[in-house]
């Protein structure tokens, strides 16, 4: 199984615009990051560049923008940056900007991936770490008809539906089935707003940087040219002329759905703030940045819970094995009945996970506790240690040729009696890179869920001698 690096950009790329609430003039520059960086912000208009990390924890405001804010330090609307980064699978940047908000530029994410783009995307070493959604992570809000809901899924996906009660708009549905789609069907799709809702946004500090180059402007109910024209002086803009009910903007919409598309848009940058890519599907209905962030916020409480505890691999009995025990053959010089792993499911560079059915027929159990069979425990290192193996000699090109003799055995540790009928799964990972041949490695070994057997192994592979 090819494993799937990290990703930055090759090289820094600037970006200039105005801010849409402030109004204010800001210079934002994506810089190239390490491994396991993730997406930090950084305010240059501050002598000693204080960084705020984007994570859902540091979201203090959610009312027209999502806005992050730490040790006293916030930046605003970074939505649309971060979700050109994530539509584009990049892992680790750091965001430079020289002021309080990010620019708006022409309301979409489309500038922000062109400027990724033309700045390139490079794999790093380390490996990316996805949060799999295994389970249904939900967050609603009955009052104002809000529902998020997550279900399985091999890659990411988002289904988005948006209601206002618009006679314009109606119910729009917008998707993402892969972010393969991104760049071309959400990327390019502008924020919006309600005629309606422009005074008082104004009137609130907001939207000074707003303009028909950055927004869609929705006229939801019959206005008139005079009062076109008192909002347009009221941000001394050009005057536009009223078309009646409609999209008040010169140009027509990209797509039919593009209001949709602009929230499934900002949904992306949200989930950014989870700190590491997910996998599975997302249904959400009238959500918004407040409704994103709580349920990203979930999103992380699940990710630290598991963090907290082992989790066994996954195991299908039905789908094939990626060895089955004539491969395993080719790999160790092991026969029965002291060949203790039937298959192998998995195998990266860094980590194998193998399988063993455990029978009453083992030859063991004949005299270890014949009257009620638990098998030694020995046996379960030995079986991990024979997995390890194929994990190493994965490593030649001709691992027939070599033997793994195992030099340590460290931290064992037995928590569960194993007995006919179970069927162990282990997982052997590497602790560090493999030097002159020696492997250090993590091993657990799980029955269902509960985790049977742990320790640490190290390895050594040498050619065998066939004279």
């Amino acid at each position: 199984m090819m494993s799937e690096k990290q990703k930055t950009i090759k090289k820094p790329v600037s970006l200039s615009g105005k801010g849409l609430h402030t109004g204010q003039f800001v210079n934002l520059t994506i810089v190239p990051a390490p491994e396991n960086n993730g997406y930090r912000f950084v305010r240059t208009d501050f002598s000693d560049r204080p960084e705020i990390k984007a994570v859902a924890e540091n979201v203090v405001d959610t009312s027209r923008s999502t806005v992050i804010e730490e040790n006293g330090v916030r930046v605003s609307t970074i939505e649309h940056v971060l979700s050109a980064l994530y539509g584009l699978g990049i892992d680790n940047v750091n965001i430079e900007v020289d002021g309080a908000e990010a620019p708006i530029l022409d309301g979409s994410a489309k500038l922000y991936v062109q400027a990724i783009l033309e700045a390139g995307i490079t794999e790093q070493d380390a490996e990316k770490e996805y949060f799999v959604i295994k389970n249904n992570i939900n967050y609603s809000d009955e009052d104002r008809g809000i529902e998020i809901s997550t279900f399985p899924g091999n890659e990411l996906s988002i289904h988005v539906m948006i209601d206002y009660g618009s006679t314009v708009l109606g119910n729009q549905y917008a998707t993402l089935n892969s972010l393969s789609e991104y760049a071309e069907n959400i990327a390019p799709c502008k924020t919006f707003v309600f005629l309606k809702e422009i005074e008082h946004l104004y009137e609130n500090n907001l939207i000074k940087g707003g303009d028909l180059d950055n927004a869609l402007v929705i006229v939801e109910k019959e206005s008139s040219q005079e009062e076109i024209d008192r909002i347009a002086d009221l941000f001394n803009k050009k005057h536009q002329k009223y078309k009646g009910q409609g999209v008040l903007n010169e140009q027509d919409l990209i797509f039919s759905n593009e209001p949709a598309r602009h929230k499934l848009l900002d949904m992306v940058g949200d989930i950014a703030l989870a700190g590491m890519p997910l996998k599975g599907k997302i249904l959400a209905t009238r959500t918004g940045h407040a409704a994103n962030v709580e349920f990203v916020k979930k999103i992380r409480a699940e990710i630290k819970k598991r963090k907290t505890q082992t989790l066994a691999p996954e195991y299908d009995p039905n789908k094939a094995p990626l060895y089955d025990i004539n491969d395993i053959k080719n790999f160790l010089p092991h026969r029965p009945p002291f060949l203790l792993v039937d298959k192998i499911i998995s195998l990266s560079e860094t980590e194998v996970i193998g399988v063993k059915n455990v029978t009453v027929n083992e030859p063991f159990f004949v005299g270890h506790f014949p009257a009620e069979p638990v098998m030694p425990g020995v046996l379960i290192v030995e079986a991990m240690a024979q997995t390890g193996g194929i994990l190493v000699l994965n490593t030649v090109e001709d691992p027939e040729n070599y033997l793994t003799y195992f030099m340590k055995i460290d931290k064992i540790k037995f928590k569960k009696k194993v007995v006919p009928g179970d069927t162990l799964i282990f997982k052997l990972e590497l602790i560090s890179p493999i030097r002159r041949g020696i492997a250090n490695m993590k091993a657990q070994a799980f029955v269902g869920d509960s985790l049977v057997t742990e320790g640490e192994l190290m390895a050594q592979i040498v050619k065998e001698n066939k004279k």
